[in-house]
C-alpha cells in the first residue's frame, strides 16, 4: 500500500522564525514544535543532525537529512512494515508568511497494511495537527482553530494507555 500524507500550516511570520522552531526538535523542554506532553518525547541518540537515531514511542527513525532551519527528513526504522520517510520543510511564501509543511511518504507491508489505516494514520494525523498548533502558538501567541482529537483517536489513545499500564504492571510483578 502506498501512503502519501500531508499536513501544513501557513504562519504569518518570517521564515527565520519558523525555521528556529524546527531546530528545537528533540531538545527536551526547549522543543517548541513537538507535542511531547501528549505524544511522548521525540528523542535521539545524539543532537539533531544526519545520522541521529531515535523516534517517539513505538515509531522509530533515523535522521537521513537535515538543513538547519529549513528541512529535516526522517527515514523509518519501525514499526515493522513501514518503508519510507517523513519530513518537515519550512517554505517562505512572502516576506511575512511561511508554510510549515510535513509530508509522510511510505509503502507498507505485512501487518502494517492493516494497522496504518486503522491505527497509525489517525494517530499520526492528530499528532501532526497538534505539532502545527504548537508552531502557530509559538509564532503568534494563539491558535486560531485548535485541532481536536476525534472520538476514535481518543479511543485509540485510551487503548494504548491501558496497554502501557498493563505492560508496566507485568514488568514490576515479574
Amino acid at each position: 500500500m502506498g501512503v502519501y500524507n500531508v499536513h501544513e500550516r501557513l504562519l504569518p511570520v518570517r521564515e527565520s522564525e519558523v525555521g528556529a522552531l524546527l531546530d528545537t526538535l528533540a531538545s527536551g523542554d526547549g522543543d517548541l514544535l513537538w507535542p511531547g506532553a501528549d505524544w511522548g518525547a521525540m528523542e535521539f541518540d545524539r543532537p539533531l543532525g544526519a545520522g541521529a537515531v531515535g523516534g517517539h514511542g513505538p515509531v522509530r527513525y533515523s535522521v537521513s537529512g537535515y538543513a538547519p532551519s529549513r528541512w529535516i527528513r526522517f527515514r523509518f526504522t519501525g514499526p515493522r512494515g513501514f518503508h519510507g520517510f517523513h519530513e518537515m520543510v519550512v517554505l517562505p511564501v512572502g516576506p511575512e508568511r511561511t508554510l510549515l509543511h510535513h509530508t509522510l511518504t511510505m509503502s507498507t507491508s505485512g501487518l502494517a497494511r492493516v494497522t496504518w489505516p486503522l491505527v497509525w494514520r489517525p494517530m499520526h494525523d492528530a499528532c501532526m495537527e497538534d505539532s502545527l498548533d504548537r508552531a502557530e502558538l509559538a509564532c503568534t501567541g494563539t491558535v486560531a482553530r485548535p485541532a481536536r482529537w476525534s472520538p476514535y483517536v481518543r479511543f485509540l489513545r485510551a487503548l494504548a494507555a491501558r496497554a502501557m499500564r498493563g505492560d508496566r504492571t507485568a514488568k514490576t510483578s515479574a
